[in-house]
């Protein structure tokens, strides 16, 4: 993965945990669909790779409401 894309995720990662979630799809949608097949591929592995981050990082309005 070129490093460009890395940090283009990993930036949309921050800001998907913050709630920014405009945001991370505006930096991360061009080099998702610019990518070539092998990169896309990686992208892939690198997003399922991560995929508990973005879910279970920090808990919802809802969950902190019920506390």
């Amino acid at each position: 993965m070129r490093p460009s894309t890395l940090r283009a995720l990993t930036r949309a990662a921050e800001l998907t945990r913050q709630n920014r979630f405009t945001e991370a799809v505006l930096i991360a949608e061009p080099v998702i669909l610019t990518a070539d097949h092998a990169e896309g591929e990686e992208i892939r592995r690198w997003l399922v790779d991560r995929v508990t981050d973005f879910a279970n990082d920090h808990p919802t309005a809802a969950s902190k409401e019920a506390a």
